[in-house]
Order: C-alpha cells, then structure tokens, then sequence
C-alpha cells in the first residue's frame, strides 16, 4: 500500500507542478514537439524510400530466351530446372507468340514490320524473379549453363549501379533517422535538466525534511513523462493528418502517381505510438538523469 500511496502522491505532485512552473514546462514541451515533429519526417521518408526501393527492386527480373527450334517438352524441362536454381523465385514462360502481340500493341513499326515478316524472329523465354536482388549475377550464370539457352540477362552493368545506390539510400535515411533520434534525446533531456536545475532549492528542501531518494525522484520522473507525452500530441496529429493528405495528394497527382507510398493505415498509427514512446521515454530518463547526476541525489 505505502508503494501505491508514494506512486499516487509522486503523480499528483508532478500535474501540480507542471501548472506551478508552466513556463520551464512550456519550454520543454516545446522543445519536444519541434523534435519529434523532425523525427517523424524522418521516419515517414526513411520508411517510404525504402518502401519505393523495395518496389523498384521487385522490377529488377532476368529474361531468358531458349534457343529457336526447342520443343515444348524440353521448354517445360528447362522452366523446372530454372525453378529449382537458388535465389529464383517465379518463373513465368512467354511464348514467341505472345511477344509478338505485345510488340505489335507497342508501336506501329512494330506492328507494320512483324506483318511484313513471313516468319516469327522472337524467341520463347522466361521472365523471372528472384528472392535477392543482389544475387542476380551468380544466378543469371546459374541459368546460361543450362542447355538449349540462347541468352539470360538482367541489364548488366546499369543493374549493380541500381542496386548499389539504392543501398545508400537505404543506409543513408535509416542514419538519418538515428541521428535525430539522437538529437531528440539529448534536446529534450537538456531541456528538461535546465527545469530541474532552477528548482534545486525546492529538491533541498524535501531532503532536509527527510524524504527519501525515489519519492523524490518519482515526481520528477512522472513529470518528465507527461511533459514527453505533451509534446508528442502536437507531431502526433501532424503526422496522422499531415500524411493522409500528402498520400491522396500524390495518388492523385499523375506526375506523382508513379511513387508509391506506404498506405496510411496502419503506417500512421505505427509512426504516431513510436513518437508517443520516444517523448515519453527520453521525458522520463531525462528528469531521472537529472535529478540524479546534476543535483547530486
């Protein structure tokens, strides 16, 4: 009972004393919604790049062309055979047929110069995907070794190019992300020690009058807490709002249409709890350090 009644007593005492010093508490909160409203951008462009690069990834395929004359029972053995490679993850077979019709809807030329053919000059192929983008080199080798196969490419050369800048990209954002959380902490539990610290007189007094280390302590804990969970609303309702209608503005833009971004839901919900955490937890460990380290406790 007497922990229920240090923990109730420590809560009541910190939603006073926000109100008692609302202008330190005004700058913490402050402090925290401009940082966290830069850490939720990070967040929604890091999960977004990536989310783009994954797609763009998925595009990257191998196209096989099996030699002229094959039969169609050899086709089947050599589609079984790609299957069973590592790395290759669907197979679909295109007959010469279908290429020619696809060709012939894609430009007139096309068309006009296929009609003239007395001949089909395409080719049967497969178009396949693989379960690891950066393994598409070892796994093209793995298919041109097979018999009756004329060719097995995936864009050599611009391909590793691609891969390896969407890997900087990749890297790049998620630091990004680090660093501000980073930054986040270390502002806002500045921010919050400056608070602590212009009331060191008040923090004397209580352990003069004998009150123990954690009541004295957990007032200062639960106020940073609350001071985090604040500060966190105002990004919080950004981030909902602010990107619903970013993702209806490029879904409906055509010149925008082309860059997929992540549904709102769940995506928002997910960035909303992950800043309602952040304030709360550096709130909390940043009186905690506090009270600890710079009043000597």
């Amino acid at each position: 009972m007497k922990v229920f009644r240090i923990i109730s007593r420590s809560i009541r005492d910190s939603f006073k004393s926000i109100f008692r010093n609302f202008s330190l508490s005004m700058a913490s909160v402050i402090c925290t919604t401009i940082t966290l409203i830069l850490v939720a951008i990070a967040i929604i462009l890091t999960i977004n790049v990536n989310n783009v690069t994954k797609t763009l990834e998925q595009e990257l395929t191998i196209v096989v062309y099996v030699k002229r004359d094959t039969s169609d029972e050899r086709v089947k053995e050599i589609e079984k055979a790609i299957g069973k490679i590592d790395n290759v993850k669907e197979t679909v077979y295109k007959s010469k047929e279908e290429w020619k019709v696809e060709m012939k809807n894609y430009s007139d030329i096309l068309n006009t110069t296929l009609d003239y053919l007395s001949t089909n000059p395409l080719l049967d192929s497969f178009v396949i995907t693989v379960d690891d983008v950066n393994d598409l080199a070892p796994t093209a080798k793995e298919i041109r070794k097979l018999q009756d196969i004329e060719s097995a490419n995936y864009g050599e050369g611009m391909v590793e190019e691609i891969i390896s800048v969407f890997s900087v990209v990749k890297n790049a954002t998620f630091g990004m992300v680090i660093a501000l959380v980073i930054v986040t902490a270390f502002l806002i539990s500045n921010t919050i020690k400056l608070t602590i610290f212009s009331r060191r007189s008040e923090i004397e007094i209580m352990r003069l009058v004998g009150s123990s280390n954690i009541a004295i302590k957990l007032p200062f804990i639960f106020e940073g807490f609350l001071l985090g969970v604040i500060g966190s609303f105002i990004p919080i309702i950004i981030t909902i709002y602010g990107y619903i209608i970013a993702y209806e503005k490029f879904s409906t833009t055509s010149a925008l249409s082309i860059v997929e971004l992540v549904k709102p839901i769940p995506f928002v919900f997910w960035t909303s709890l992950a800043l309602l955490v952040i304030g709360a937890v550096v709130g909390m460990f940043g009186s905690a350090r506090a009270v600890r380290k710079y009043l000597k406790i």
